[in-house]
């Protein structure tokens, strides 16, 4: 069943921007489909972290009940039933025009500029990640529609920003505090990220934000029997194995995990799907590390992409242990697709990883002193025996990961479905729109 708005004026489908006044009452003349626009810079087959990932499936499933317009970073361009994808390029101008680290900043603003000139129709904006925040302040004065701004991470409190944007982390900085205070309600993908927020931003009311989980699609992401991609990629199906699958950046913490390699015995598997580095200064640090450490640990398994979707379910259905040695993550989608492939996990103690991951139960957390400004490890040492320490535990504990994988399946089947998560956030869009109506009214 579709989800109606009410179109209130003989111009146009939007509520919010042609109120039809008969005899001094606002009167409802015929009901339409609500229809959203969400912009992101990720989106299939341009995917490469938790945020795109989020994007893919929200909008499949909000199409399945609203109209959906994605507006994108990329060549994109189609429509199915409800969902639209409408991707756009940087201005060339600035594209071609510099290599300094500040143009991806300038590239972002460009696109901002660019996707809110044809919005027409559009009843709300939904903006994912500092790159496309600026979008919805725009559409926000230039149609009159709710604007609502999704927290994936939050700019202050990612100082090693700076070393992949340069001097535009400022730009993406202001970019993002602009968009936060003006943004109608702001989602938070998990209650620490909630208190991030408010942490980062204190002049935002805690009643603007909605704390919404990520989610995940349960049919897709299931343990399978197939294990072509290991032998693609050269891993050995009879030894267990320790699992990594992400970017190398700071964030994701991967270097803590390699650094935790030599307290793991010499003879174990580790399977690091690794690509997509932030600069060049993290990539040849990485290679350097991973060198190192195969001088005493040979069966390190460097996967240097970001493996296609049916791959990566391969590798952690088989996986002994999936690890998350993140840094600073404000809920870790990752975690939920190991769990759902019935992969225990080891993860850092740290932001919305607390709420995914239950301690003792669908495996464990790993807890290290953090730098309040950095979010790195103050004891970067400490932090890799630590992880080294609970790998080990469950490499060596075959049943306990049969264990812990079967309740890390039940956990996602019982609260992470995407479904629920669609449901949520249309129930936001509507009050929103209702608000929005209702100030027109007085």
């Amino acid at each position: 069943m579709r989800l109606p708005c009410f179109w209130l004026g003989p111009t146009t489908r939007n509520p919010h921007k042609c109120l039809k006044m008969l005899g001094g009452v606002y009167t409802r003349l015929e009901a339409v489909t609500l229809r959203v626009a969400l912009f992101t810079r990720e989106y299939p087959p341009q995917v490469y972290g938790g945020a795109g990932v989020h994007v893919d499936y929200l909008s499949r499933e909000l199409a399945q009940q609203i109209e959906v317009e994605v507006h994108c970073w990329g060549p994109q361009h189609s429509d199915a039933a409800d969902l639209h994808v409408r991707g756009a390029e940087p201005w060339a101008e600035i594209s071609a025009g510099t290599e300094a680290k500040f143009k991806l900043a300038l590239e972002a603003l460009s696109l901002n500029l660019t996707q809110v000139k044809a919005l027409a129709g559009i009843d709300l904006v939904h903006t994912h990640t500092w790159y496309m925040a600026m979008a919805g302040y725009l559409a926000k004065k230039l149609y009159r529609v709710p604007f609502v701004l999704t927290a994936h991470s939050l700019e202050p409190l990612r100082a090693w920003k700076a070393e992949q944007l340069g001097s535009g982390y400022a730009m993406s900085s202001w970019m993002e505090r602009t968009a936060m205070l003006d943004a109608d309600a702001i989602v938070a993908v998990s209650n620490h990220a909630k208190a991030d927020i408010l942490r980062a931003y204190p002049e935002v009311a805690p009643q603007r934000i909605a704390v919404i989980y990520n989610g995940i699609d349960l049919d897709e992401y299931r343990q399978t029997s197939a294990t072509q991609a290991l032998a693609d990629y050269g891993v050995d199906p009879a030894l267990p194995y320790a699992l990594f699958v992400g970017r190398i950046t700071r964030q994701k913490g991967v270097t803590h995990l390699v650094d935790a390699i030599r307290y793991l015995p010499p003879e174990t598997q580790i399977v690091l799907c690794a690509g997509a580095p932030d600069t060049p200064e993290i990539a040849a640090e990485m290679r350097e590390k991973v060198a190192a450490a195969r001088a005493h640990h040979p069966r390190i398994v460097w996967i240097e992409k970001m493996v296609a979707k049916q791959e990566a379910i391969q590798l952690y259905s088989h996986a002994r242990v999936f690890c998350c040695p993140s840094v600073y993550e404000p809920f870790g989608i990752i975690n939920l697709e190991a769990m759902a492939c019935r992969a225990p996990v080891v993860a850092s103690a740290t932001g919305g990883i607390k709420e995914v991951v239950i301690d003792g139960e669908t495996g464990y957390l790993v807890p290290f002193d953090q730098d309040p400004v950095t979010s790195f490890p103050r004891d970067p040492e400490a932090f890799a025996r630590g992880l080294a320490a609970r790998l080990n535990e469950l490499l060596g504990d075959e049943e306990k990961c049969r264990r812990f994988g079967e309740a890390g399946r039940r956990r996602v089947e019982e609260t992470f479905s995407w479904r629920a998560i669609a449901e949520q956030t249309i129930a936001l869009y509507q009050r929103l729109i209702g608000d929005r109506k209702r100030s027109f009214q007085v």
